[in-house]
């Protein structure tokens, strides 16, 4: 009996003493959550302080881990493409580990698959989400957007048969020449309803049309399709898809799917001459979500090879992005010949951007025209 009544004494004691260390930790969690974030904001601002070369440069010195050619890159396996899915961690790169919880190591998830003069992880291209409200201004300075891509160039009847579909999923994204604003510290003042990367998406299909490519040109004002389904910018490939996904049905010719996008980088990082000109920068993206990845990728060396060639370092490159907080897709699931460009950034101008749009057909037309030669791709 003494025995019984002891073991119960002693379970209660141990649930007693287990009630009362979880409560320690739910208050001392309270307690310290402030101070938590206060540490980390404190952190923060003044990692912000040193630029992420610097950092990175810093940290691979002492931990060969964060140095950005220590990963060797291995063959996926569907295990390991699935953790990384679930978890957000790559079990081949420790970096990943602390990606999402040290300042300044978010720049992890995005990989420079290839490498353009310039390029780092300082400079890559950043992901437009502003709030939707201001994604369906207008500014009262904005410049009315171009007629033709080129005056001193005759029409050309552009064929009937649409291989390429240009749409822009941050339609809003715009640069603050074409808006008035030309000079303005404030890039996020880089934002229009009207006057926006779709001109450049028509600049651009003008240019491949006059080249003889059949071209269709999707300038859905993307705010206000957010807007009538009561979502967020940041669910805005989601409203793209569904254009892109009726043109497919629409039109069984369609090839190719180029989304075109703005950096907001300013105009140092953006801006390249070449023979006395001056050019709005392009980055290419590809999504490392999707199960076209190797295909899109191709796609995308291909057209940077040949603006190398032709105009050197117009390309910045080609950035690969993945995990939490980015899209990781961008509807490239849907075709093996589709990507994303970013052209220039917030401070270019109509003639940087024209210059750019010439030059960019002529990459896609050299690639498609080759394609048909070598196998049929392009038929």
């Amino acid at each position: 009996m003494t025995n019984r009544d002891d073991n119960a004494s002693n379970f209660s004691l141990l649930v007693v003493s287990l009630l009362f260390l979880i409560c320690a930790f739910i208050l001392a969690a309270s307690i310290f959550s402030r101070e938590r974030q206060a540490v980390y904001e404190y952190l923060q601002k003044n990692v912000e302080t040193v630029s992420p070369p610097i950092l990175m440069t810093m940290l691979a010195a002492e931990l060969p881990a964060f140095s950005s050619n220590h990963v060797k890159k291995n063959p996926s396996s569907i295990i390991s493409l699935g953790f990384e899915l679930a978890t957000n961690i790559n079990i081949g790169d420790v970096r990943s580990l602390v990606g999402n919880e040290l300042p300044g190591f978010e720049i992890y998830k995005d990989e420079i698959l290839v490498t353009g003069k310039g390029t780092n992880f300082a400079t890559l291209p950043i992901e437009s989400a502003p709030p939707l409200e201001d994604t369906l201004n207008t500014t009262d300075t904005a410049k009315d957007p171009p007629t033709e891509p080129d005056p001193d160039r005759g029409k050309v009847n552009p064929p009937k048969r649409k291989s390429f579909y240009i749409y822009h999923t941050h339609s809003w994204e715009s640069y603050l020449p074409l808006l008035g604003l030309e000079g303005n510290p404030d890039a996020d003042k880089a934002v229009d309803s009207k006057m926006n990367v779709t001109a450049v998406g028509e600049m651009l299909g003008k240019e491949l049309e006059n080249l003889g490519l059949g071209v269709t040109v999707d300038k859905t004002n993307m705010g206000e399709e957010l807007k009538r389904k009561g979502w967020k910018t940041t669910r805005s490939y989601k409203v793209s898809r569904t254009f892109v996904q009726a043109a497919m049905a629409e039109n069984g010719d369609l090839q190719y799917f180029i989304d075109l996008h703005r950096d907001s980088l300013r105009k140092k990082n953006t801006t390249v001459s070449i023979n006395n000109k001056s050019y709005a920068k392009v980055v290419f993206v590809v999504g490392k979500n999707n199960p076209n990845f190797n295909e899109n990728l191709s796609l995308a060396k291909a057209i940077h090879n040949i603006l190398q060639q032709q105009y050197p370092h117009l390309s910045r490159g080609i950035i690969g992005k993945s995990g939490k907080g980015v899209d990781g897709v961008y509807n490239q699931d849907l075709s093996q010949r589709s990507i994303l460009i970013e052209i220039g950034g917030v401070d270019n101008n109509m003639d940087e951007l024209r210059n750019t749009t010439k030059a960019l057909a002529y990459a896609i037309n050299e690639y498609y025209r080759k394609a048909k030669r070598v196998g049929g791709e392009g038929e």
